[in-house]
């Protein structure tokens, strides 16, 4: 920034260049500006990357690998020759600080408050990592010489066991590309069979869809799902209103007296299995209908016309022929009545006229 105005190439007229040296000195700020505020304490605000996950102090919030801060770096000591730099910095979801140091001697950075590592760091030589030397060893190689030769002999034979190892895949990677041509044939005919089958697969898929009027993404086809499909028995598709609207119109076309079919069809149909105990039960209930029918007919026949409320009436003149023909009259008018009902003898009587007569 500081170059930026120095640039322009304007010296104001009272510029000493033996007083001033430095447009920068002349109007009194530093060429890092914002950034140097506190140089004169050692402090430099730089632009500092998370080198690793961890866990904030003040929130608890997760703070991933990556993430940038302004930072403020000062120096706080030396390993040998190399500088030990701290950056302190704050958390910007809440008002913590937390200081971050570096460690020259195991090439990593140490937290020192504010914040807790997570921890996600493993032993390189389980993994059969390179390990670098350690200052310690490396200094007693230069001094000790039977341990520089021991370490020697280790390294020898670390290489002799994974001699074999190396020399297996040399041999694999030498078979592998030996023709090269041909390796590259086979491998391109394998990704062209492989891009067919895609093809081929995806127009089966298109054509299903349009088939079926969709528009969704068909997941790959399965073995247990074809099986669990072809299982499957699908029933009527028609809906319950229009099998009766069906079933009614086949009522409505079949005449109401249909003949009876014959015999020689009847025997030619295939006779459905009966249940034998709905057959025992229908005959049951058949012999019970036909004797309360007979019971209901002896019972009517039974019956007389006083039984069922009905009276018989007669005139006067009937009662007059009938002591006529008879020798002995009787005592009262009520026995007359009950001899003429048991002769079953009916006069028909105007009531006009009996009317007229008593009045």
């Amino acid at each position: 920034m500081g170059e930026r105005k120095g640039v322009n190439k304007y010296y104001p007229p009272d510029f000493d260049y033996k007083k001033h040296h430095s447009l920068n000195e002349y109007h009194g700020t530093h060429a890092l500006r914002e950034r140097a505020k506190k140089i004169k304490q050692g402090i430099l605000v730089i632009r500092f990357e998370m080198p690793y996950n961890i866990w904030c102090g003040g929130c608890g919030n997760h703070i991933g690998m990556g993430v940038r801060y302004n930072a403020e770096k000062s120096k706080v000591g030396m390993y040998y020759t190399t500088p030990i730099w701290k950056f302190r910095m704050k958390c910007h979801l809440c008002d913590t600080y937390f200081e971050i140091q570096t460690d020259p001697g195991n090439c990593d950075y140490v937290i020192l408050s504010g914040a807790r590592r997570k921890e996600q760091r493993w032993d390189p030589t389980e993994n059969e990592q390179i390990v670098p030397e350690d200052k310690a060893d490396q200094a007693k190689m230069s001094t000790d010489a039977m341990f520089n030769l021991e370490h020697g002999v280790k390294d020898k034979s670390k290489s002799k066991a994974a001699m074999p190892v190396v020399a297996q895949l040399q041999e694999m990677q030498e078979d592998r590309w030996k023709e090269d041509y041909m390796s590259n044939k086979l491998l391109r005919k394998m990704f062209r069979d492989k891009k067919k089958q895609i093809k081929k697969l995806k127009e089966k898929d298109q054509a299903l869809l349009q088939k079926s009027s969709l528009d969704i993404e068909l997941a790959p086809e399965n073995a247990d799902d074809v099986r669990v499909a072809g299982l499957l028995k699908y029933g009527n598709i028609m809906s319950v209103e229009e099998m009766q609207r069906e079933k009614r119109n086949e009522i409505d076309s079949r005449p109401i007296f249909a003949p009876a079919a014959p015999s020689s069809l009847k025997s030619s149909s295939s006779p459905k299995a009966v249940n034998p105990l709905v057959s025992l039960k229908s005959r049951i209930f058949q012999a019970q209908t036909t004797n309360k029918v007979k019971t209901a007919l002896s019972s009517l026949s039974s019956l007389r016309s006083a039984d069922l409320g009905i009276v018989k009436k007669c005139g006067t003149e009937t009662v007059e022929a009938w002591s006529e023909n008879t020798s002995s009259k009787p005592d009262s008018s009520d026995e007359v009545k009950e001899s003429i009902n048991n002769r079953n003898s009916l006069q028909l009587i105007t009531y006009s006229d009996s009317s007229n007569d008593e009045k």
